[in-house]
């Protein structure tokens, strides 16, 4: 039996199950105080609706999580014409009149040193000379990115839009009026109670969030089908000024959009899915100051507007994942590494004891969790080669499983939120995804804030055919890469 009708007749058997056991406490509660018997017996059929409850609560995976199923989920893979190799793009810095030799040669040796590569893409707009960054040009880069994006995921899944309940679209930088969750919903003439939403300012973590927000819905309201869109609109991401931490993202942010269709486990949907939703878990230090002004949109000196990288941010992006991992590692990890872990670190603290050091969160000798135990791929930030390598390596991973990352990002560069999605239709092109595997997307963004979501592979084993329906249709046969 497939895994996902298994968990169908699971949740059907749990609701059946719940609602007799109710019947009968309920029973027992009147044929108490109908015999007239002792007052501590109105306890016992408490006591079985309470055993009941944290039965339920916990058959859910840790409550965030509970009975979501992802169907599938699709990429764009943006027309060939819109490429910008890196010899063009420096070309192009130098003829747009915007930057002087300075900033130039700063963005030549940014794009050189992060690992990209020669077929990323800019929307029509950047490719103008001087670049166009209007409203109309924004709303058309986005309409060129949903509306391909999503007719394929309609046509992979066989759903169609008038049966998506409810609509969540993150676009960080990018928030018109009407929204882009009205545009998509306006396109595609969805029905008129889709619950449409629309996320802005959430940075490269919105897609997570936007996962949580449709399980929400999912939840609350009597829908089949959600729909999460995650994209950045990189014409209003531009910087035209000076500022050398606000050119940074005009080095790595490149057009992407992604969509994933979700439904609940339990739900009466026939439409085999692809994943279960193990764990969710959000974590920010926004009520941190030094945290929040890390990375920030603001004007500069001669009053253009653009997104700010600061030079702690290092720091401050790994007291926050430190803290993440606090929370995500015990819903995650397996008991046997969760015990491995607490003796190793019972021991670290008794030798540093013994040679009356003073213990310290930021000593980086001592013992950490091996997350390979609790996940078997990994989608982290499209934050650069050297960020990535660093990344994986404070978690304990190594190059196989950086892999995604470090190739998605030379293939497409920083999608934001949509990079997680383009680094697990890598691993699905690989072949590598297999049936009881799981994938943990970590997203970290603006706030700052990581978020994470960890899936369990119920579908069938994935076939490296199905590339050829994916964003690495063409060229999956060439990676990954190996530096010189």
């Amino acid at each position: 039996m497939d895994v996902a009708h298994r968990d169908h007749l699971l949740a059907a058997a749990r609701r059946a199950l719940g609602a007799a056991v109710v019947l009968v406490c309920l029973l027992a509660e009147l044929l108490v105080f109908a015999l007239g018997r002792h007052a501590a017996l109105h306890l016992v059929p408490a006591c079985a609706m309470l055993l009941l409850l944290l039965w339920r609560s916990g058959g859910r995976g840790g409550g965030s999580a509970a009975g979501v199923v992802l169907v599938d989920f699709a990429c764009l893979r943006p027309p060939r014409r819109l490429r910008i190799p890196t010899a063009g793009l420096l070309e192009h810095l130098r003829l747009i009149g915007c930057f002087d030799g300075a900033s130039v040669a700063f963005m030549s040796r940014v794009i050189g040193a992060c690992g990209m590569g020669d077929e990323t893409y800019f929307p029509p707009s950047l490719h103008r000379i001087p670049p166009s960054a209007t409203h109309a040009d924004a709303l058309a880069e986005a309409r060129a990115m949903f509306v391909p994006t999503l007719d394929a995921l309609f046509a992979r899944t066989g759903v169609p839009p008038s049966a998506v309940g409810a609509l969540v679209v993150s676009c960080s930088g990018f928030c018109p009026a009407p929204s882009l969750a009205a545009v998509v919903t306006g396109h595609y003439r969805m029905r008129d109670d889709v619950r449409a939403l629309n996320l802005s300012g959430m940075g490269c973590a919105a897609g997570v969030i936007g996962m949580d927000v449709a399980r929400a819905a999912l939840s609350a309201h009597a829908i089949d089908y959600a729909v999460v869109v995650s994209a950045e609109i990189v014409t209003v991401g531009w910087y035209s000024g000076r500022d050398r931490a606000k050119l940074l993202l005009n080095c790595f942010f490149r057009t992407g959009c992604a969509a994933a269709l979700l439904t609940s486990a339990g739900s009466a949907v026939s439409v085999p899915a692809k994943y279960r939703l193990v764990a969710l878990a959000r974590t920010n230090r926004t009520a941190d100051d030094r945290s929040y002004m890390s990375a920030v949109r603001e004007e500069d000196g001669e009053g253009i507007t653009g997104f700010s990288i600061g030079r702690g941010l290092g720091g401050v992006a790994r007291d926050l994942l430190r803290a993440h991992l606090l929370e995500l590692g015990p819903n995650i990890l397996p008991l046997h590494e969760k015990l491995r872990y607490a003796a190793a670190l019972l021991l670290f603290r008794r030798q540093q004891k013994r040679s009356k050091q003073v213990p310290s969160d930021d000593d980086g000798d001592g013992p950490r969790p091996n997350f390979l135990t609790a996940a078997s791929h990994f989608c982290l930030p499209s934050s650069g080669m050297p960020m990535i390598r660093r990344l994986a390596e404070g978690l304990g991973l190594g190059e196989l499983e950086a892999e995604a990352a470090l190739m998605t990002f030379h293939r497409f560069g920083n999608q934001s939120a949509a990079s997680l999605w383009y680094q697990l239709a890598y691993h699905e092109a690989k072949g590598r995804v297999r049936r009881g595997d799981r994938v943990w997307q970590l997203g970290m963004g603006s706030g700052p804030k990581a978020n994470s979501a960890v899936w369990e592979r119920v579908g069938g084993d994935t076939d490296p055919a199905a590339a050829d329906e994916g964003p690495w249709a063409d060229c999956i046969h060439r990676f990954p890469i190996r530096e010189s």
